[in-house]
């Protein structure tokens, strides 16, 4: 059975918890991303979406060098290194989440993906499933 630290990637750039929603803008442009953690020093702390700064950012009119701290999620949901793919898969998809941090000693270590569950050829399913739980249109309220 496959882990996550062997799937994961191990570089990930993220911003500090004071930085301003245009730095986290910057970064997601600059690496093609669409989510950038934030963090104190290497702990996890949330993380920011282009979709947060749309909704949080934009529509409620807030001024660009608005800190992340408030407009990121905050309730921050993250793996181990030493999880299996199906596990991150099964929590992915529970938790309709296309990307999960991972977590050793409060630290963040790394970052899976969809798509990187999606290559690992023995969760073609796992991530098949979680992609097709995360991707049903959500109920009009």
């Amino acid at each position: 059975m496959m882990q996550i630290r062997n799937l994961m990637t191990d570089q990930v750039t993220t911003v500090d918890s004071n930085s301003t929603v245009v730095d986290a803008a910057r970064v997601m442009r600059d690496l093609n991303v669409g989510v950038v953690p934030v963090c104190k020093g290497q702990q996890p702390i949330g993380m920011i979406t282009d979709r947060d700064i749309a909704i949080r950012n934009v529509a409620e009119n807030k001024d660009f060098n608005t800190p992340v701290n408030q407009v990121m999620s905050q309730d921050l949901i993250y793996g181990s290194p030493e999880m299996s793919v199906e596990e991150a898969a099964q929590i992915m998809g529970e938790r309709q989440i296309r990307r999960l941090p991972i977590v050793e000693n409060n630290n963040l270590v790394g970052i899976v993906s969809l798509g990187d569950l999606a290559v690992a050829s023995q969760t073609d399913m796992e991530a098949g499933e979680a992609l097709s739980t995360i991707s049903q249109p959500s109920q009009p309220q």
